[in-house]
């Protein structure tokens, strides 16, 4: 089976979607598939925390996207047993330039995945792939969400959190009609939820309001764990796997897979 490839993405930064990346793909590992993150942020916060030092980012996104390297000779395995990650470089702060005169410069990472066969983990197909977005709608994330099937939103639980949000809608309607229409949005998670401030209830209320079914049941808790994991180079799932913020990772992996079969079944 082909792999499904779900994008996370958000313009505002600060809104989890790096943590989301590398905690969900650990969580979707430990109950048995094989997870592939690209690392499409210059920023490479996914790489470093899963540990990829820069030196041993030979090979980058940057070179998958502008056509230098194939999957298989661009992604790197993890200390986490069934991750893998394609590392990014501050190079894709140039991927927009050198593409931008390139007819098929949105299908770039499309035509990339259509070798993913070349690549195993563990001498087994991938069947999961994360796309970790910048926080912009730039050519970057216009290719992630023209290779994917779904869009998972991270949003965090602050005042402005639904700020921005009808661009990105408006955004994804956009590709589905004109350039990827099997793109659909997976889910909507809540992110640095907070049960000592009222107003984390009533944005989660809020949003739940305006975007219905595809809020997911989980809520990622702020949670200080999560926040210390990545220094170590390490998901919090490995970090302190009893912690709330894993164990919200681990709720969130069964509610993806579960919307998942969902789709196939319909």
């Amino acid at each position: 089976m082909e792999p499904r490839i779900i994008t996370l993405a958000n313009q505002k930064g600060g809104v989890g979607k790096t943590t989301t990346a590398i905690n969900l793909a650990t969580a979707l590992a430990a109950i048995g598939e094989r997870v592939l993150i690209v690392d499409l942020d210059p920023q490479g916060n996914a790489s470093t925390g899963l540990g990829i030092s820069r030196n041993d980012r030979e090979i980058s996104s940057y070179d998958l996207i502008v056509g230098d390297a194939n999957v298989a000779q661009a992604a790197v395995l993890t200390d986490v047993p069934n991750v893998a990650i394609v590392p990014s470089t501050l190079d894709l702060l140039g991927a927009e330039s050198a593409l931008i005169n390139q007819p098929d410069r949105a299908f770039r990472l499309r035509s990339a995945f259509k070798q993913i066969a070349a690549l195993t983990i563990n001498g087994q197909a991938v069947s999961y792939i994360l796309i970790d977005c910048p926080p912009s709608l730039n050519l970057l994330t216009i290719n992630a969400l023209v290779a994917a099937d779904a869009v998972l939103v991270p949003m965090q639980c602050e005042f402005f959190a639904l700020e921005g949000l009808s661009q990105l809608l408006q955004t994804i309607e956009q590709i589905r009609t004109t350039l990827n229409p099997r793109l659909s949005i997976q889910g909507v998670v809540m992110t640095m939820f907070d049960r000592r401030n009222s107003l984390s209830e009533q944005v989660l209320a809020d949003v739940r309001h305006t975007m219905g079914d595809l809020v997911y049941d989980t809520v990622i808790p702020r949670n200080v764990r999560l926040s210390e994991a990545p220094s170590y180079g390490k998901p919090a799932l490995l970090y302190d796997l009893k912690c709330a913020g894993s164990q919200a990772y681990l709720r969130l992996a069964t509610e993806v897979i579960r919307r998942e079969r969902q789709l196939q079944a319909a």
